[in-house]
């Protein structure tokens, strides 16, 4: 019932749409009613004794009686498949667009825990089913219902004690169902988790292809990926197996009630109980009977795949963000001047060890500070924490003034430009990744950000220039190309606050130099933060912090900490020891 009612919370958008199906359904079943009458009247009027000259003109007004009903049937039937796709799609594309909006909504540590083929699998595959609930599956179970209603209102018209008879096999049938039920729904559920598997294994191998043909690991994948295939198969088969034992089932039970009618019609005939008519009326209305039986067999496989997808889905859309706005949070007005505050901040993943304690630390506007230390040491982290990609465990962070936590999100983070280490561009043309940054920039401002960034030459000896289409992740582009068309995007959005993760690190030297004088200058009147690794990237900066352990083990300008003992002067020594040894 959860299932249904998540179901159902979409469908009530497109009500007209259902009444108006429910309605052609009511009298498609009104019409599909008159077909044994009319055939009842006819074998009345040739089986009676005194047959007159104008039976053959009722015969005829009763052949075109059933042209017209089966004219009217199958525009009834066009109406009712028709509304019931427009309201089925609709809830799909509403579901879709509700799950990627909450899928927005999820923390950095929900996709660090997902595999980008599962979701994608909940996204498109299980929403889908959704349609096969609205458009197939309700309304036959709603049209077969009214059809057997309306077909035993008109056999115990004929004869209730026949029509008794013939319904014996209705409690054999409905255990029958409610026993299935037990284990098809699980069976189809699992069947849905093994194709989120296949998708996310196939999503990995065709993103990480170039490492796959790299370490030549194609007959490795290849035996992942089909066990894959073999176990969403063997799951597929074994929800049919069960679905093929149960609609034999159903058809047997189903025809119990024509054996039943043969019997017990045989002896109401000879003993003249029930006149030929209406015996063959009720064979008519028999078959009338237990076909949507028959069908409803078929329709509980679709019910049944469709409630495990409802089911995984609404489970997607029950996971709760990590990261909420108040209900009473404000925008942050106008350009921020940069003033960021850590105040005895602590963070930890789950319930793990802390990553990060009593972090206490003031950045001032327009000052460029550094965050060093070794790797895993929490530098990426303390800075994902500013624009409040996590929220702080313990401790507090203002911006301004402002707790973070009492902004709204997107105000927050409108004052943020980033470069990460590992770049991330669209498919599409270099244009749309840099205008990414800023859609409604002009060709103007698009351009100047990218000389700025050193990515212009390059851009312009692409085949169409900055409509050169760059591929998936720009697969056509080098690292050093990619990282520029990144550090373009920033420079176009000129937020008031950035946020450096080694964003040079995968040029060469020449370019490196170039882009970092282009930074020298962007940084101006901006508030910077530099995750560095190169430590000699980061001399001028006007403060470095440098992290061990969970915390701040000293800070100071490079002429400070080189001038003590500690921790940033030894990894200074070591990298310089390291670079002499490369070049020797």
């Amino acid at each position: 019932m959860k299932s249904l009612k998540f179901v159902f919370k979409f469908a009530r958008d497109y009500a007209g749409v259902l009444i108006l199906t429910v309605l052609s359904m009511l009298l498609l079943v009104g019409v599909q009613l008159l077909i044994p009458w009319i055939i009842k009247n006819m074998v009345a009027t040739v089986t009676d004794a005194g047959v007159s000259p104008g039976d053959m003109k009722y015969i005829t007004r009763l052949a075109l009686l059933a042209l017209g009903v089966y004219v009217v049937r199958a525009g009834l039937q066009f109406v009712r498949s028709y509304m019931a796709h427009i309201a089925g799609w609709s809830v799909v594309a509403d579901v879709r667009a509700k799950v990627y909006e909450h899928l927005q909504r999820l923390s950095l540590r929900f996709y660090e825990e997902k595999q980008t083929g599962q979701l994608m699998s909940r996204v498109v595959n299980d929403t889908d089913l959704l349609e096969h609930l609205i458009a197939h599956a309700i309304p036959d179970v709603i049209a077969n219902t009214l059809m057997l209603i309306g077909v035993i209102a008109v056999l115990s018209g004929i004869n209730w004690q026949l029509t008794l008879l013939s319904l014996i096999p209705v409690p054999m049938i409905i255990l029958g169902v409610q026993g299935f039920t037990k284990y098809v729904r699980p069976a189809f559920r699992a069947r849905q988790a093994e194709l989120g598997e296949l998708n996310a294994t196939l999503n990995d191998n065709l993103s990480g292809v170039r490492e796959i043909k790299a370490f030549s690991r194609e007959e490795s994948e290849k035996a992942r990926v089909m066990d894959h295939i073999i176990r969403y198969r063997d799951s597929m088969l074994r929800a049919l197996r069960l679905m093929a034992t149960f609609r034999p089932f159903i058809s047997f039970a189903s025809s119990l009630g024509t054996i039943i009618l043969i019997y017990f019609g045989g002896q109401f005939i000879l003993g003249e109980i029930l006149a030929i008519d209406d015996l063959v009326a009720f064979f008519l209305y028999l078959e009338l009977l237990y076909q949507p039986v028959r069908e409803l067999s078929g329709v509980w496989e679709r019910v049944q795949r469709s409630m495990a997808g409802a089911e995984r889905v609404a489970e997607l859309l029950d996971e709760a963000p990590d990261i909420v706005e108040k209900p009473d949070a404000i925008p942050l007005t106008g350009r921020a001047k940069g003033a960021i505050k850590l105040n005895d901040v602590g963070f930890r993943y789950a319930q793990g060890r802390p990553v990060l304690e009593d972090i206490n630390l003031e950045i001032a506007p327009g000052t460029v500070v550094a965050l060093v230390g070794s790797t895993g040491v929490g530098k990426t982290t303390l800075a994902n924490l500013i624009p409040r990609f996590y929220d702080v465990s313990e401790g507090s962070i203002t911006l301004d003034g402002h707790d973070i936590r009492d902004l709204t999100i997107q105000s927050l983070r409108q004052q943020f430009s980033i470069v990460l280490q590992d770049v991330f561009l669209f498919h599409g043309t270099a244009r749309e990744n840099i205008l990414f940054g800023r859609k409604d920039a002009t060709e103007e401002d698009m351009i100047h950000a990218a000389k700025a960034a050193n990515a212009h030459e390059f851009i312009t000896q692409l085949p169409e220039g900055y409509s050169t289409v760059i591929g998936e992740r720009g697969v056509k582009l080098s690292g050093g190309q990619k990282q520029r068309l990144a550090i373009a995007r920033a420079v176009l959005k000129d937020a008031p606050i950035l946020i450096l993760d080694e964003a040079t690190s995968s040029v060469d030297t020449e370019t490196e130099l170039l882009i970092q004088q282009s930074l020298e200058r962007l940084m101006v009147g901006k508030t910077v933060i530099v995750i560095a690794h190169r430590l000699s990237t980061i001399r001028s900066a006007d403060l470095i912090v440098v992290l061990e352990g969970s915390g701040i083990a000293e800070r100071g300008t490079h002429e400070e900490l080189m001038s003590g003992d500690g921790l940033y002067k030894r990894l200074r020594e070591v990298q310089t020891d390291h670079a002499l040894i490369s070049v020797g």
